[in-house]
């Protein structure tokens, strides 16, 4: 999952190489934490919060055979 929006995030950022993840187990679900430079976060968020929600979308359908739930945070 990290590989897949670590994929989308260099794809959209005028940085690339400041985009970094961190994954965090909790006992219900996955948090996924997305770091990107300053000036790239709204490209990242996109218009009304987009583009997140479409990353959000794909790791759902991604992980829809698994119990745990995955939440990606941008910071």
């Amino acid at each position: 999952m990290e590989d897949l929006v670590e994929f989308i995030a260099k794809s959209l950022v005028e940085e690339p190489e400041q985009v970094n993840i961190y994954s965090k187990e909790t006992r219900r679900s996955t948090i996924l934490k997305l770091r990107v430079a300053p000036d790239d976060t709204g490209r990242v968020i996109g218009k009304g919060g987009r583009v997140a929600n479409a990353m959000r979308t794909l790791l759902r359908a991604a992980n829809r055979d698994s119990d745990r739930a995955i939440i990606l945070e941008i910071d």
